[in-house]
């Protein structure tokens, strides 16, 4: 197991996203729609508020279809699973989150190991921060349920969890591993991926690292909010490093140079 946290991946291998049940797929959309010839030979004229909606649209990624399509912008790939919470064994839906709650997915090596306690233990200590902003936290590996639950009642000062606030999962099938594309298959545990899924499954970010590199809970709070901000101004974009009180910006040539010009 020691090994896991230090060794290296040499490649990351993509799997199709299936969407959640009942919910049917995106439609298939582009970032940018050629017009056709007919439509060339008219100008095309449009209200200042339906502008504005073709302008926001382009900065939004619908991935349609499911073989070989990229997992942001898709419906998340559902799923059933056992887990540990306050030291009982509970059943996780993520499709039971749909319409309710964003969720911060993120995926983990190995029980019990060095760099996960970490991560773990820090998204826990945050995790009321994350409820205020209407967001479920929950951590996958492919440990059990009983290695989960050991490794709860282990006290931090000794490599241990304590008491988290949110649900651990196990998946010992690998199929959820598999499902969201971070399963390292000859070594059989997956990579640290994280994923952004807001209300309506739909996933909105993805950052996978390599095992020996702890992920930061202050760029997955900088994140989520700009997601959360952009989702409720769809007229905006936040630039880089954004963070809520910050200037945002009209994603259009004119509207841009307001934000260029103040910073």
């Amino acid at each position: 197991m020691a090994a896991c946290c230090s060794s290296l991946a040499t490649a990351v291998s993509s799997s199709s996203a299936k969407p959640l049940a009942g919910i049917p797929p995106a439609s298939p959309h582009s970032l940018s729609l050629p017009r056709s010839p007919a439509a060339a030979a008219k100008p095309l004229r449009l209200s200042a508020s339906s502008s504005r909606s073709a302008r926001a649209s382009s900065f939004v990624a619908r991935a349609g279809g499911v073989d070989d399509a990229p997992l942001v912008g898709n419906k998340a790939p559902d799923f059933d699973a056992e887990a540990v919470f306050d030291q009982e064994f509970i059943n996780v839906k993520l499709s039971d989150y749909i319409g309710k709650k964003y969720v911060i997915l993120f995926f983990y090596p190995l029980d019990f190991t060095f760099v996960c306690p970490t991560e773990i233990t820090a998204f826990s200590d945050r995790y009321d921060e994350f409820e205020k902003l209407n967001t479920e936290i929950l951590g996958v590996s492919i440990d059990s349920v009983f290695s989960h639950l050991a490794w709860v009642q282990t006290d931090r000062k000794s490599g241990g969890l304590g008491d988290l606030k949110y649900p651990l999962i196990s998946d010992v099938t690998k199929s959820i591993s598999k499902s969201f594309g971070v399963l390292i298959p000859d070594q059989g545990i997956a990579l640290r991926g994280l994923f952004i899924i807001d209300k309506e499954g739909v996933i909105q970010h993805s950052t996978i690292n390599n095992l020996a590199i702890g992920r930061s809970v202050d760029e997955t709070m900088r994140t989520l909010q700009a997601l959360q901000y952009v989702q409720d101004n769809p007229d905006e974009v936040c630039p880089a490093g954004w963070k809520p009180g910050d200037k945002s910006m009209k994603p259009d040539p004119k509207g841009s140079k307001e934000y260029f010009a103040a910073i």
